[in-house]
């Protein structure tokens, strides 16, 4: 059942190994941690906080008054009996505490640890709500009234930071309410799936006996047929006459739909019910009278021997004449199993008297009446209704010994153990007519609507909402569901012709195999068709009978008629949420004999409403989502400079849930160096993409300035903040956009070094030529707009051939993940793979590390770098001379003509002789030139001097001033650069002198 340490330590770690330790240190500190923790968790420490409580706090409230054999104890004990022994030897801890989180039991796998283990995880009557407690498993299952599970550092408690646990609450099954909470208890390294499955059962077993416990009125009717068994002995049913009855929870379901329709007709009836496992169980029923007064019907369950006889025709109750005095209930003459005769004989004596030794319970608030404790009773009744229920394996006629864990199959499939062998003949239900029928068919009806409001709509993609709804309604409404929307809603538009425009989009159904349309072709209906007078009406269409349906019928005869050998009655509702028509959708019914009802109309069509409302929320989603996308990829990059320093490779992938503002960009800066940029904006939606264009926008600008990378931060931050000042109140609903991150490269070839600078930012990771890859020990930097702290660049160096891989947080960061495991995975798919291409490492790296379902934005740039070759970097230094003008020139020509670029030579000279003589002149020494040949003749004269030349338009009497002018007219660009001291002069011109 649990798994071995490898797996045991793989889990522990990808569920909390140090991640929620470190989110939980940084809420403790006042930092957000959304992107980290579960929203169930954040929110329990959020409320933890609120209520003052401290992580340190050791003590617990105890109470000594708590009721130690209450409805929740008494319904509990025989459950953790059973749970004591399959857990025999585990560190589980087994507790049930009340409806306020008092813990009542406790059982352990491990006696020993009732010595070891703190007063308050041994001793019941502490309190473990969350108002006192903190997050944990009892005071967390109450608080948020369903199955949960709190692993390690998700505790708020420093004293459970070691532990895991599961908790599910228990409910009153007639009301609804919480009785109490079980939980499993257990060291992180007991974690297992299967814990979740064996609490459900376990729950299950415990609200069938509180069950068990409910209302006079029940009690009396069961002390009834027990008595009438106690005086009929064991001759009515001899052990052994049949084999035992081995019922599977699909067959305990089968039988007590049957039986409850046979409690509802208040007669004498026999029905032979076939099991799918083709065995075929005889159910019995008469009306019965208990001693004070209360008239029920009690149905037994019968597996009839091999001896010859017809059984009952397919399940349609035979309706029983009191004539008959040979067995009454049955015409004379019909054959009968000997079995069923026993049954039906001792049923018989219901309505009389019970003897005095067995009275009828007249408080309502006992179960120790005679036989009750021991029958494992399961009383099906709702609101009031007199329904009880019998576990078929467990209650034998006379009253068997309580089935307690067994009778919900929970002890076998717990341990593997094979069930204890049940009796051939028991009690399956018993009850008052007409009241339990319909008590529970509303309730039915209002728990489908429950499931509905949960499971419609759990995401806002069109097609998943729409088959939610389909997969909600089979089996409980419909065997088949078909739904019918327009391509315009499934692009996320209103369709102007809703009733013309429709495509097949969901089919589901107990079966694959039934004739309708297939998903994702096109859907006419006639005008007399169901489907379109719900839709040109706004209603629902009921056709009890598609048989005699006309219009239905009429649209395609052929295939109606061969879908008609299937279905038998159809709902066609509208998908209709505010005033716009979505689709329709249509209820078949197959397997069910009775036929769609106005109860069944009103709530399909109950169903479509609330469903149309959320395919409307997920039109709406998939629009706007679509126009953000169509933004946000229009804002980042088409294509790639043409350039030799990198080759580059990028992917941009949006959030499932929505668009964000994550972006990169590849920049080619002066002296054939290439900026790298990565950035991402906090948020989702249009404004985030808004923000990332116009940050996107700047970060080129600063980076074309040719500002070193901290100094770009620096500039980034201002404008940051400025636009969050501007931002007019209510704009942004109040939300500024602090919190924006960047990260910037620039590599220079000659040098192979870059400078990189981060401003919150995940830092880079550096694949080496040998297949090493390190994370640069970079200085994170605040985010953006916070303004006032400063950025720290650094400068490493880069060998040829080496990757740069920068990303955004989306690939690494996922409340279900440990931030520091995915880093180890991108390590582990980026080592080893040297002669990668950077496609094929962008590839490498989305399958092996990206989430599948990713809740954000994902940009990935991979850059490999190459060397410019030093034959083609010329340089000379000089003093500050003008007599040496000359020597650089002519020397200049020459290393041009050996490099074959003659054509560009008399545009190079010129240049070459402005900007040395201006950085004689106006600089100060020593003067440095230096050649690229690169995809162009890149031109640079350095000095020691800050002072940086201007382009001006001469006047026609000026001697001089159009020297700037000349060196504009003759490159492609030109500009100027700071280093730490000086700066850098340079020209670009085409390889061929144009």
């Amino acid at each position: 059942m649990f798994r071995s340490g490898g797996e045991q330590a793989a889990i522990g770690r990808a569920t909390d190994g140090t991640g929620p330790a470190r989110f939980r240190e940084r809420f403790l500190q006042g930092e957000s941690v959304e992107r980290g923790v579960r929203l169930s968790i954040l929110d329990s420490w959020q409320r933890c906080r609120s209520l003052g409580l401290s992580p340190d706090q050791s003590d617990l409230p105890f109470r000594d008054d708590f009721e130690a054999d209450g409805r929740i104890v008494r319904a509990a004990v025989p459950v953790l009996d059973r749970l004591e022994s399959l857990f025999s030897g585990s560190k589980i801890n087994i507790s049930v505490a009340d409806a306020n989180g008092t813990v009542l039991l406790r059982r352990f796998g491990e006696a020993s640890m009732v010595h070891s283990l703190p007063a308050i995880q041994r001793v019941p009557g502490f309190v473990f709500a969350e108002r006192v407690a903190g997050t944990n498993g009892i005071g967390l299952a109450l608080a948020e009234r369903r199955l949960i599970r709190v692993y390690g550092a998700e505790h708020f408690a420093e004293r459970s930071q070691a532990n895991a646990c599961v908790a599910l609450p228990v409910r009153d099954p007639l009301s609804g309410g919480i009785e109490g909470v079980l939980c499993f208890g257990y060291p992180r390294a007991f974690e297992s799936p299967a814990l979740q499955g064996v609490i459900r059962k376990a729950a299950r077993a415990m609200e069938r006996r509180l069950l068990g416990q409910s209302s006079a009125r029940e009690r009396a009717l069961l002390r009834a047929y027990l008595a009438s068994g106690a005086e009929a002995g064991t001759a009515d049913a001899p052990e052994g006459d049949a084999p035992a009855l081995r019922l599977r929870p699909g067959d305990r379901a089968l039988l007590m739909e049957k039986a409850t329709e046979l409690i509802s007709r208040a007669q004498r009836a026999a029905v032979d019910v076939p099991l799918p496992d083709g065995r075929r169980v005889t159910l019995v029923s008469r009306p019965m009278r208990s001693a004070s007064g209360v008239e029920g019907v009690a149905i037994e369950a019968v597996l009839p021997g091999s001896s010859p006889g017809e059984r009952f025709a397919s399940g349609e109750p035979l309706v029983v004449p009191a004539r008959d005095e040979r067995l009454p209930g049955l015409p004379v003459g019909f054959p009968v199993e000997p079995a069923v005769v026993a049954a039906v004989s001792r049923l018989a004596r219901l309505s009389v008297t019970p003897p005095a030794g067995h009275p009828p319970d007249g408080d309502g608030d006992g179960v120790d009446g005679a036989g009750v404790e021991g029958a494992a009773v399961d009383v099906a009744a709702v609101g009031g209704a007199a329904a009880a229920r019998v576990g078929v394996e467990g209650a034998a006629a006379g009253g068997a010994a309580a089935a307690g864990f067994a009778v919900d199959g929970i002890g076998a499939a717990a341990n593997g153990s094979p069930e204890p062998p049940p009796s051939a003949r028991g009690l399956v239900l018993l009850g008052e007519p007409q009241v339990g029928a319909y008590a529970l068919a509303a309730r039915r009806r209002l728990e489908l609507l429950s499931e509905a409001s949960a499971r419609i709509g759990t995401t806002l993609d069109v097609r998943r909402t729409a088959g939610e709804l389909a997969e909600t309604a089979v089996p409980r409404l419909a065997d088949y569901v078909t739904v019918d929307l327009p391509d315009a809603v499934l692009r996320g538009e209103e369709s102007a012709d809703p009733v013309g425009d429709l495509r097949r989009t969901v089919i589901h159904g107990l079966r694959d195999d039934l004739p309708f349309t297939p998903v994702g072709k096109r859907t006419d209906f006639g005008p007399t068709a169901p489907q379109r007078r719900a839709l040109t009406g706004g209603q629902a269409v009921l056709e009890p009978d598609l048989a005699s349906a006309a219009g239905w019928l009429a649209q395609d005869p052929e295939h109606t008629g061969t879908l008609l050998t299937h279905v038998h009655s159809l709902v066609a509702v509208p998908l209709v949420a505010r005033g716009v028509v979505l689709g329709v959708v249509s209820f078949y019914r197959a397997q069910e004999p009775a036929p769609f009802g106005d109860d069944d109309r009103s709530l399909a069509q109950e169903l479509a409403t609330r469903a149309a409302l959320s395919i409307d929320n997920a039109r709406r989603y998939t629009h706007e989502r679509a126009m953000v996308l169509a933004l946000q990829r229009r804002l980042l990059p088409h294509g790639l400079p043409d350039q030799e320093t990198v080759e580059v490779a990028h992917r941009y992938l949006p959030a499932e849930a929505d668009v964000g503002g994550d972006w990169y960009d590849v920049i080619p800066l002066s002296g054939a160096r290439i900026g790298l940029l990565v950035g991402d904006v906090v948020g989702h939606g249009m404004l985030s993409a808004a923000t990332m264009g116009r940050l996107r926008t700047a970060a080129r600008s600063f980076a074309e300035l040719d500002f070193p990378p901290d100094e770009v931060l620096v500039h980034l931050d201002n404008l940051v903040g400025r636009l969050d000042r501007e931002d007019p109140e209510g704009e942004g609903e109040g939300v500024g956009i602090i919190g924006a991150t960047c990260l910037y490269i620039v590599y220079d070839p000659t040098s192979q070094r870059c400078v990189m600078a981060r401003a919150g930012h995940p830092p880079p990771a550096l694949v080496r030529p040998d297949g090493s890859v390190t994370y640069p020990d970079l200085p994170a930097g605040p985010p953006l707009g916070l303004g006032g702290l400063p950025f720290d660049a650094v400068e490493i160096d880069l060998p040829e051939d080496s990757q740069l891989v920068l990303y955004t947080d989306g690939l690494i960061e996922d409340r279900h993940r440990d931030v520091d495991l995915v880093l180890d995975q991108l390590r582990g798919a980026l080592a080893h793979h040297p002669e990668r291409t950077p496609e094929d490492t962008c590839q490498a790296i989305l399958d092996a590390v990206a989430p599948a379902h990713p809740c954000d934005d994902i940009a990935l740039l991979v850059a490999r770098t190459h060397a410019l070759d030093p034959d083609r970097i010329a340089t000379w230094e000089l003093p500050a001379d003008p007599a040496r003008v000359g020597e650089v020139r002519a020397s200049a020509m020459r290393q041009l003509a050996d490099w074959g670029l003659d054509e560009a030579a008399f545009a190079a000279e010129l240049i070459l002789s402005e900007l040395v003589t201006n950085a004689i002149r106006h600089g100060t020494g020593p003067v440095r030139v230096r050649l690229l040949h690169d995809r162009s003749l890149i031109c640079e004269v350095s000095d020691s001097s800050n002072t940086a030349p201007h382009l001006r338009r001469a006047a026609s009497t000026d001697e001089g001033g159009r020297g700037l002018f000349l060196v504009a007219q003759l490159s492609r660009t030109w500009g100027t650069r700071y280093l730490p001291e000086g700066k850098v002069i340079w020209a670009e011109c085409g390889l061929d002198g144009g």
